[in-house]
């Protein structure tokens, strides 16, 4: 497998210390379905479907050995392009059982993502509903599948129940294999993936429940892209279904949507990105008449949530907040419940594990002692290296993985994130690569030359600029022109330029290099 093993000496620290425990994700179901404590309890639910534990078992046994069936065998990636349902549940579970390994998209991946997500998984398969909302997603797996040579299936994620078969023996996953590949948050045209393995991401679920107060009377609401490491593992649905709680699942996270779920199904828990969260509390101080007093804890993280915004959720929503703050690639830090409120309301927490270990440096990689630094990371669920060895330079000479974030580090041990040191954009938890979207603006015949940036937003947390040398200087691109150049070529509707400044020429640094940071400061200055 491509997968860049943890050291020896590493791995058995974590074995010995009890942290990786020698447990798979269809052991887990499978020991909740058969545990008359839980099989009874419900597992799921979304808007149309209520599954109990055994119920869920029962579904993922079924459509395992339809996908043997099918001829998907034991590692082979399956790309998965499934909305907040309780199919989504059904088909990862499924997958855990026969061995093969999810690949998980968005919903709002379009062609250019998906393309490039499937070629370098080498994915067999693709399951994704008919449509989602008015895309017809049948056709776009279509075409992706026409590109990619490796796809052999097109599954129809509202059709399950076609491909159910008679339950059959499979073999045991071995724990310190691959799970499943997530995404990169910074990928671009040519995703970088994640390898997790049961060991380790197993080992993050519980460390999560452990901090996050999840019991088997916690109703865990995904109301974000359930496929994002966030509500899918901190603590997420995976901890949920781990202690035998519940798991619900909305399609839209607008409080019209959303706040029904709460109330009908007792929500207890859920996370939210900054914009979210601010539209939560900002539609709770104007008053509502949705009962939300069963939801105890927020969680807030993908991106940084404002001082300002943060002092304000616990009080509007009558909740605890929570600030999150990881990556899909490992390191996962939280304030704690019992924070002082100074703690909860500005940093970003502090690591969940004992074994995390933190570094900061400079540019050069030189150790920081003092005030800010680019986080350097290594523990028991901070992978080694992408798919493939893709994107080695994102890990030090020693393993450790380059974060890429700004961050200080408090007296206390909690981290107050300052900012990225790349190219990316952090808009509303969505990361934007600069590069991937300057690409496709130099495809433009009006754009000779083009350089994103962040610009601060209120809302969003960041923006995407796009400074533009135009190719005529009588006919210079527009917004307008660039957004449906752009949105036409492929790209998440995210992805799009927010904002379009044409220049004459780029700042460039002593090196003769384009001063991106000059082009922020010149932002700042408008």
């Amino acid at each position: 497998m491509k997968v860049a093993p943890w050291p020896k000496e590493l791995a058995d620290r974590y074995r010995t210390s009890g942290l990786w425990r020698g447990e798979t994700f269809d052991d887990m179901l499978r020991s909740r379905a058969a545990d008359p404590r839980v099989a009874a309890r419900i597992a799921v639910i979304d808007t149309t479907t209520t599954l109990s534990y055994r119920e869920l078992d029962e579904h993922v046994g079924r459509l395992a050995a339809g996908l043997v069936g099918l001829g998907i065998g034991r590692d082979e990636r399956v790309l998965l392009q499934i909305p907040n349902r309780a199919d989504y549940v059904i088909v990862v579970f499924a997958l855990f059982r026969i061995g093969a390994l999810p690949v998980f998209g968005l919903p709002a991946h379009r062609e250019t993502e998906l393309v490039g997500i499937a070629d370098a998984a080498g994915a067999v398969a693709i399951v994704t509903p008919r449509r989602i909302g008015a895309v017809d997603h049948h056709a776009l797996a279509e075409t992706v599948a026409a590109r990619v040579p490796s796809v052999r299936h097109i599954i129809a994620a509202d059709d399950l129940a076609s491909l159910y078969a008679d339950p059959v023996d499979h073999d045991r996953s071995d724990p310190s294999e691959m799970a499943f590949l997530q995404l990169s948050g910074g990928s671009t045209g040519i995703p970088k993936l994640i390898p997790r393995t049961h060991d380790d991401y197993l080992y993050s679920v519980i460390r999560s429940n452990e901090l996050c107060g999840v019991t088997a009377d916690t109703v865990y609401l995904a109301t974000l892209p359930v496929a994002h490491n966030f509500p899918m593992s901190s603590p997420g649905i995976l901890g949920a279904l781990y202690v035998g709680g519940t798991v619900a699942l909305t399609e839209s996270p607008t409080p019209s949507v959303a706040w029904q779920m709460v109330e009908r199904a007792g929500v207890t828990m859920t996370g939210l990105v900054p914009p979210l969260a601010r539209l939560w509390t900002e539609t709770a101080e104007a008053g509502t008449d949705f009962d939300l007093s069963t939801l105890r804890t927020v969680q807030v993280g993908g991106a940084r949530c404002p001082d300002e915004l943060a002092r304000r959720i616990g009080p509007a929503l009558g909740v605890t907040l929570q600030q999150v703050f990881g990556m899909a690639e490992g390191l996962v830090c939280y304030t704690r419940l019992d924070d002082p409120e100074d703690v909860i309301t500005a940093t970003q927490g502090r690591p969940m594990s004992e074994a995390d270990e933190l570094r900061l440096v400079d540019e050069d990689g030189e150790i920081v002692t003092e005030g800010t630094g680019f986080l350097e990371t290594q523990g028991p669920y901070t992978i080694r290296g992408y798919w493939a060895d893709r994107s080695p330079e994102s890990f030090a000479p020693d393993g450790w993985y380059r974060t890429g974030d700004v961050v200080e580090l408090t007296p206390e041990g909690n981290l107050v994130v300052r900012g990225r040191g790349g190219d990316r954009v952090n808009r509303g938890g969505e990361k934007v690569s600069a590069e991937e979207l300057e690409e496709q603006l130099l495809a433009h015949p009006a754009v000779r030359d083009a350089i994103v940036v962040a610009v601060a937003d209120k809302f969003l947390g960041e923006r995407t600029c796009a400074y533009v040398i135009a190719a005529l200087d009588d006919e210079p691109p527009t917004l307008p022109v660039l957004r449906k150049f752009v949105r036409e070529s492929g790209l998440a509707e995210w992805k799009l330029p927010d904002v379009v400044k044409v220049i004459e020429q780029f700042p460039e640094t002593g090196v003769g290099k384009v001063s991106r940071k000059r082009l922020r400061e010149l932002l700042a200055q408008n």
